[in-house]
């Protein structure tokens, strides 16, 4: 039988709990690895299974990969294979990473159409219009994306839409290219700023990470380097969300508050008692939370990766709420599950109306994405009685012990076989 979590619900967490390194920082800065024959070290990356599918197919591509606590030293000394398979591929998006850096430094990439979440559409031409802007051949056959090219050429890259893995791997493929490539319609969040500052270690030349238009002049190659990801926004995003909920005082560590402002707006919104200092966010939660409405758009906007989180504080509160989803269209999902733990929640296309209840109950629920396992994680610790969630698989992909970190603030929590 798969892993589930069981919660008895009700325990206001209190105490101090440290926020784990960015899985979304972590996966383009392995996938940097590509560009150098020489070792990048990642002194604290988190255990977690997208992780270990980037180091296995980063494996398939000749690198050697050594392993000492935390820390990860990846060295593609040559690269052996061109060819991201679909067996790996298919179980994580971010795959899709290594097409810029292969094409970049190899020459040739074939890469399988990406998999991941079933949160809606999310396709990579953006990434393909970039890539052939820089000059390189592309070709979609068989579910495989080809990219060939002798050397890529710095060009003027404007994006139809704000795509941040889009954003990396241009980026990645600019830094080897010969000349200047600038890209308009960047995405803006901290882990493209996180992997601009790992590439300017490695003797990059980027200019302009964390805005809009970004400057990439290509250089004939590239070092090694030792880098610390970024901290995980979405992971501190939703323990502060654990505090909240369950009317507790929790302190989050090792995060930046600037990363989570838009998150910590709306809980102000809804009446959560929030202080913030040098890498640290206290929370204390109300007796019961305000309705507030929440838009999704991207950094430094709303989240959408926190929007499930949000949205079940929200089905707590004294009031009528409105959640916007602008980008995924299939962002929902978590709602017919939290139905089955009392919400009273109703959608219509992009947008959903949330009718807040006094409480939630306890009930068998099934995770179908990430950011939706979270959410039923964070109903269970409010809920009266015991909430068994299966399918955590997915919790793993992008949540480093989350179970011993809420169970380190009292939360009643145990993983079963």
């Amino acid at each position: 039988m798969a892993a589930r979590l069981e919660i008895e619900g009700g325990v206001r967490l209190r105490g101090e709990v440290a926020v784990s390194a960015a899985k979304n920082a972590a996966l383009p800065a392995l996938a940097a690895a590509l560009l150098t024959s020489e070792p990048v070290r990642l002194p604290n990356v988190p255990a977690l299974a997208d992780v270990e599918t980037m180091v296995r197919l980063l494996e398939t591509l000749g690198a050697s990969v050594g392993r000492a606590g935390d820390e990860l030293s990846v060295r593609v000394e040559r690269v052996v294979s061109d060819l991201a398979p679909y067996e790996l591929v298919s179980t994580m998006r971010a795959s899709v990473l290594v097409l810029g850096p292969l094409v970049a430094r190899h020459g040739t990439a074939r890469v399988a159409l990406p998999g991941g979440c079933a949160i809606g559409v999310r396709p990579i031409d953006q990434h393909l219009k970039g890539l052939a802007k820089l000059g390189a051949e592309i070709a979609i056959e068989n579910g495989y994306v080809t990219a060939q090219a002798s050397r890529l050429k710095g060009a003027r890259i404007t994006t139809d839409l704000v795509t941040v893995t889009g954003t990396e791997n241009l980026m990645m493929a600019a830094a080897l290219a010969e000349g200047t490539t600038v890209i308009e319609n960047a995405a803006c969040e901290p882990e493209v700023a996180d992997l601009a500052a790992l590439l300017t270690a490695m003797g990059a030349r980027v200019h302009g990470a964390g805005t809009a238009r970004l400057e990439i002049q290509g250089v004939p190659e590239l070092g090694g380097a030792v880098h610390r990801v970024v901290p995980d926004r979405i992971e501190a995003g939703t323990l502060i969300v654990a505090g909240a909920i369950t009317g507790g005082d929790v302190t989050v560590t090792g995060l930046v508050p600037a990363h989570v402002a838009a998150v910590l707006a709306t809980l102000d919104e809804c009446g959560v008692a929030l202080e913030t200092g040098p890498g640290w966010v206290r929370v204390r939660g109300p007796e019961r939370p305000r309705a507030a409405d929440v838009t999704t758009s991207p950094y430094p906007g709303f989240p959408t990766d926190m929007q499930a989180q949000v949205m079940t504080l929200l089905g707590l509160a004294d009031g009528r709420s409105r959640v916007t989803e602008t980008i995924f269209e299939n962002r929902f999902m978590h709602v017919a599950e939290l139905a089955r733990m009392g919400a009273r929640i109703e959608t219509d296309g992009a947008i959903a109306i949330v009718r807040g209840v006094p409480g939630y109950q306890g009930a068998p629920v099934m995770a179908s994405d990430l950011r939706a396992s979270a959410a039923l994680v964070l109903a269970g610790l409010a809920a009266a009685g015991v909430t068994t969630i299966s399918r955590v698989y997915h919790l793993d992909r992008g949540y480093e012990r989350l179970e011993a970190k809420l169970a380190a603030l009292g939360a009643r929590i145990e993983r079963r076989a």
